[in-house]
């Protein structure tokens, strides 16, 4: 974290200097008129919240129509990749310090001998070795919210949410200026009976859950279907004897059905995903009245001849197997040339089950994709067409996240297999492969964006292997150059708006970085000088780091272009963290861990989003022009 730029300032360093609030939220014609209005404070909503929260000039408005902050939450799985993104938020310590790291993963089928017992057929590491530099952690989605919503406190717009609206409808004017959507919401518990207020806003957002309003007023539906299965989910505080307790564990029992187990946070709670009995045709699971009491027979049956004392139950709910998605995910209409102005993100466009614990990590993807887009466009940075990638990149991860869903529910629910020829079950050695298979999926990091406006082709892969165009950038050590501390490269990312060009310098020409440098500051086609606002900072758009293969002893500070220690702020203080070198005490080195070209070297440039977009040779400048030129407006 940099600071003082613009003067010193004690205090909190995280708390941002505030912005005028009178600017922020106004009345327009007796309605309040914003930029983005968000509805719904859940996971999603508050990722696209805190992003836009950032920016001091940016109007944003989240309701919803709960009373108050959430206080206790049901999804928990918290990713690799989203605490990559946690990072760009500034919390990621915080939450790997509150949370259940899960580490392994154990395997329970029938004992062979006693088939009415269990017993443990495997245990694998859960996260490969060198995915990501975080953990995969599990934390309850209120404190989730909590950091979110602390963010958004420290931001300059200091947003905060408006509790106790329901939206109610909403409506599209193009020609009623720069703020066309027109919402209404209704103001819960309010004297005033129905009272209703209006909100003029220039995009609208729905994270507002699978019964999303919003979705529905852009008549919308949820396709897919059930696989007539009930489960149920509990967490508790209770004592037993089954050893694998404090693990992640998958369970098949011979007769009795299967258990996942989550152990939680603090050290005593567990969650329990509990089987229960096939659904007919058409048949809701509140039908059936399921008591928690059955949900803890349940489990006892399952985990014979271990015990089970549960002592008291924090939360429970049962629900029914279900993948349905939206077909889009903005309001466009192929083919008429207008771009979208309502969105929705998250459950309001793909529900599925909860067992893989991706809803809430998806969800928050949705909208971190979608946060950048918004502040670019509104910020006449790059023009409203970026808007419709939001709806073909997060779709088609969707559409990859119900087939995965679908075939890891059926082979979680199904029996396990009790001779050879049983069409019907399940090999628990079967089971345990595909979940090794995909457990890239699982951690949230084999997302990969197809080519689009904003993600360039394959052309020069082969300079960085490692950093696969179209996945999310793959932090890894660096030394930096300045101070000699050990830093992730990818720590660099803050969920600021802005590109990141990262160059690696390449031992065949030791000029290359210079170069680029020098196009970049003084070439009347350069991206940074095009398209940054008069009086910015240089990297307030497209922000330009270094990577060096020498040692940071050996690297003599006369190699560094300006471009590199640039002047920034009122005072025109340099940066002195734009440079990085290999870190060779610890032997871990960036060129082999990406499998960089180490004489051609190469330029990575990342999205706001953390995803790469291009990988091209240093002295690319006409397809680097190009890539911007795409898609951002130029500066008046």
């Amino acid at each position: 974290m940099q600071f003082h730029l613009n003067g010193f300032r004690t205090g909190d360093p995280s708390v941002k200097v505030a912005a005028d609030r009178s600017a922020l939220v106004r009345n327009a014609g007796g309605g309040t008129e914003v930029d983005v209005l968000i509805v719904g404070c859940g996971p999603a909503g508050l990722t696209l919240a805190a992003q836009l929260a950032a920016f001091s000039d940016i109007r944003t408005m989240i309701v919803d129509q709960k009373t108050g902050p959430l206080r206790l939450g049901q999804a928990d799985g918290i990713a690799c990749r989203t605490m990559e993104m946690f990072q760009a938020f500034g919390f990621a310590e915080k939450v790997e310090k509150e949370a259940y790291w899960v580490n392994e993963t154990t395997f329970w089928k029938p004992d062979p001998d006693r088939p009415e017992h269990i017993a443990r057929s495997g245990r694998i590491q859960d996260t490969e070795d060198g995915l990501s530099e975080f953990p995969h952690v599990i934390l309850n989605q209120a404190r989730i919210h909590d950091f979110f919503l602390e963010t958004m406190r420290n931001a300059p717009s200091r947003l905060e949410p408006t509790y106790g609206r329901r939206f109610l409808d909403l409506t599209v004017d193009e020609s009623a200026g720069d703020h066309p959507v027109i919402v209404r919401l209704s103001r819960l518990g309010d004297s005033q009976t129905d009272a209703v207020e209006s909100v003029k806003a220039r995009y609208v957002v729905g994270c507002d859950g699978a019964r999303s309003a919003v979705r529905q007023s852009l008549g919308k539906p949820l396709k897919g279907d059930s696989a007539n299965q009930a489960w149920g989910v509990m967490d508790v505080l209770a004592v037993s004897d089954f050893p694998d307790i404090r693990f992640k564990a998958a369970i098949h029992s011979a007769n009795e059905g299967s258990v996942l187990i989550i152990p939680r946070e603090g050290g005593y709670l567990v969650r329990l995903y509990i089987e229960l009995d096939k659904l007919n045709e058409n048949e809701r699971v509140t039908s059936r009245n399921i008591t928690a009491e059955q949900l803890i027979a349940a489990a006892q049956r399952i985990l014979h001849p271990y015990t089970l004392d549960v002592k008291e139950i924090a939360w429970w709910s049962v629900y029914e197997i279900g993948q349905r998605l939206c077909d889009r995910f903005d309001d466009a209409v192929e083919g008429s040339g207008k771009p979208p102005r309502v969105f929705i993100a998250g459950d309001a466009c793909h529900t599925h089950s909860p067992k893989a614990g991706q809803g809430m990590n998806v969800s928050m993807q949705d909208s971190f994709n979608l946060g950048w887009k918004l502040a670019s466009v509104i910020h006449g940075l790059a023009d409203e067409r970026i808007l419709a990638t939001y709806s073909e990149e997060r779709q088609a991860v969707a559409m990859e996240l119900i087939d995965f869903d679908r075939e890891f529910a059926k082979m979680f629910s199904a029996r396990p297999k009790t001779k050879e020829g049983d069409e019907e079950g399940i090999d628990p050695a079967e089971f345990q492969r595909y979940f090794v298979k995909q457990g890239r999926f699982t951690a949230g990091t084999a997302t990969c964006y197809a080519p689009s406006l904003l993600t360039g082709s394959t052309t020069h892969q082969d300079l960085a292997q490692g950093f696969g165009v179209g996945t999310r950038f793959h932090s890894a050590p660096v030394i930096r150059y300045a101070d000699a501390k050990p830093v992730e490269l990818g720590h660099t990312v803050d969920a600021d708006g802005r590109f990141r060009l990262f160059a690696f310098e390449g031992t065949g020409e030791r000029e290359a970085i210079r170069q680029l440098c020098d196009y970049l500051a003084n070439d009347a086609a350069s991206p940074v000088l095009r398209y940054t606002p008069q009086g910015a900072d240089i990297d307030s758009v497209i922000d330009l780091r270094a990577v060096f293969q020498s040692g940071h002893r050996e690297l003599e500070r006369d190699r560094l272009h300006p471009l590199l220690l640039p002047q920034k702020g009122r005072y025109g203080l340099i940066d002195h963290e734009k440079v990085f070198c290999r870190d060779l005490k610890r032997g871990r080195d960036i060129f082999d861990l990406r499998r960089i070209d180490r004489k051609r070297g190469c330029l990575v440039v990342v999205r706001p989003d953390q995803y790469i977009a291009q990988v091209l040779p240093l002295d690319a400048f006409d397809a680097l022009a190009a890539y911007f030129d795409g898609f951002l407006v130029a500066r008046g």
